[in-house]
């Protein structure tokens, strides 16, 4: 257990915690002005532990394969776990929306495993990364947001429509990483299902 891998695991940890706090907290006692700035504080820690678990991996020498599963898959989990959040309450997003980012990284979360056992690697992207940026500001909207509506300065519609404005910009880059993620890694894809093995 390295501290890269703890961070991840924090990430990973915090999702469920987010979850039950959106959907539960005013009847757990928290106020519907504190609930908000809760949440951000929860999304703020999730994100600096993807930033730092990198980081201190590669500074370290702490590069496992282990983390190079795990940390795109706590991505997933934390990002997911905050949209499907986003379907209930005030914000109500679309879950066919959301299934948007399911489907994308579920589909690209099993070329990249399948591909592993034939024993060639698909490299994450660029694209990838400014995806995980974008959902990370589109979440982050959607909780200020919520903010001024707990004040009552923002309308439950307002907050709806910037919410789904966000979350709509945000799942565009996520289908154009995904095509541009299966372009470039075409050809091992191409020997994944052909069943062939690289020359």
């Amino acid at each position: 257990m390295t501290i890269p891998n703890f961070l991840t695991f924090i990430r990973i940890f915090i999702s469920p915690i987010f979850l039950v706090l959106y959907m539960l907290g005013e009847k757990m006692g928290i106020s519907h002005v504190a609930l908000p700035w809760a949440l951000l504080i929860l999304m703020g820690i999730s994100e600096l532990s993807d930033a730092f678990d990198g980081y201190l991996a590669r500074k370290y020498d702490q590069v496992t394969d282990f983390g190079k599963i795990v940390d795109p898959m706590a991505d997933s989990i934390s990002r997911l776990t905050y949209l499907l959040a986003f379907t209930t309450g005030v914000v109500q997003l679309p879950v066919l929306l959301v299934f948007v980012f399911f489907y994308r990284d579920s589909v690209i979360s099993a070329l990249r495993t399948l591909c592993a056992l034939r024993g060639f690697a698909l490299a994450a992207r660029t694209s990838g990364k400014v995806k995980a940026v974008i959902q990370a500001i589109a979440i982050t909207t959607i909780l200020l947001m919520m903010i001024p509506h707990s004040l009552e300065l923002v309308s439950t519609k307002t907050l709806q429509n910037w919410s789904l404005i966000a979350v709509s910009i945000a799942a565009l880059f996520t289908i154009g990483s995904g095509i541009e993620y299966i372009i470039v890694n075409r050809h091992y894809i191409y020997l994944l299902l052909t069943n062939k093995s690289e020359a």
